[in-house]
């Protein structure tokens, strides 16, 4: 039977932790060879993109953005940014109208530096954040640049004090920071109190389905479909090997010229001004039917050397 290669995008219960997720796909593949795309936390639902078999290898030429959809709780502080922790603090939200927001939120658009949650698995010194903030230990951390691509307001309870916002930002953005930071720029505090992601990458809601529920046997007709990864590579420039000894040069690792067949090159311009081979470095590979063959460095004389072979031989 074919291995099965390509990814899952399953809609993340609350709850459950992204490595449950996996787990569970685990046993419904039965396979060990899987991985998930990037932790959500586990009262966070929404689009999470598992890797199956061998596209685990292409987790990391994966890019895009994040969005996401939330409600920011306007008058309570807690130690984890987040209505699941302690509450520090709670203070009355002021009188404020749709309008006044939108203004403040002016500032949190486009490059912002942000501090993450103290409970969060950003590294120190070998350890996860989390770990020392459980233990009771006092720390810094060090506010990294992020991008806050789309900050739109949906709509405000003055009665209930919340927020109902989405978000599109760059990888390593943390929400629960975001709804913090707004909070103390309001004057009142504030943290999240509900978070669904829309998107991760180029997955989308659309791509995603329910996490199949706990069994001791899955068959076949009862699995979930995976999709094609080529699908979700089209920010990668490309090229097809067409010919047999092409693909054999390529499943043997070797490098393969196309200097005097330039044209066969697919290259993908994600900004105006990427022309350049230097900006192309990761080529997609595929065969005639689009399926991918794996991931080659390009140079500068149009020469493709292996990085990521699928099925390889010797």
């Amino acid at each position: 039977m074919e291995k099965p290669f390509g990814f899952v995008v399953i809609d993340k219960p609350a709850g459950l932790t992204s490595h449950d997720c996996v787990n569970r796909l685990r046993k419904v593949f039965g396979i060990k060879k899987i991985g998930h795309s990037g932790t959500l936390d586990p009262s966070v639902t929404g689009v999470l993109p598992i890797a199956i078999g061998n596209a685990t290898r292409l987790i990391s030429y994966l890019q895009g953005s994040k969005a996401y959809k939330g409600i920011i709780q306007l008058g309570t502080t807690t130690n984890t940014d987040d209505l699941q922790g302690e509450i520090i603090k709670s203070r009355v939200w002021p009188l404020i109208s749709e309008n006044d927001i939108n203004t403040l939120l002016e500032s949190f658009r486009g490059e912002i530096l942000q501090t993450p949650p103290i409970f969060s698995s950003v590294h120190i010194k070998g350890e996860r954040a989390y770990k020392k903030a459980r233990k009771g230990e006092k720390f810094d951390l060090v506010p990294k640049k992020v991008s806050i691509n789309k900050l739109n307001l949906i709509s405000w309870s003055q009665s209930k004090g919340e927020l109902l916002i989405e978000v599109d930002c760059s990888t390593g953005t943390y929400i629960r920071s975001l709804a913090r930071d707004i909070g103390k720029k309001i004057g009142c505090g504030g943290c999240l109190r509900k978070l669904r992601r829309t998107k991760a990458y180029n997955f989308t809601e659309e791509h995603s389905i329910l996490l199949p529920e706990k069994s001791e046997f899955y068959p076949e007709p009862n699995k979930p479909k995976v999709l094609n990864p080529n699908i979700f590579f089209k920010h990668l420039s490309s090229i097809e090997l067409i010919y047999e000894e092409e693909i054999t040069s390529w499943r043997s690792g070797r490098k393969i010229s196309f200097q005097n067949n330039i044209k066969r090159l697919k290259i993908e311009k994600n900004n105006k001004n990427e022309d350049s081979i230097a900006n192309n470095k990761n080529i997609l590979v595929m065969d005639k039917k689009k399926n991918i063959l794996g991931i080659a460095d390009l140079d500068e004389s149009f020469e493709i050397k292996p990085k990521v072979v699928f099925n390889a031989i010797g």
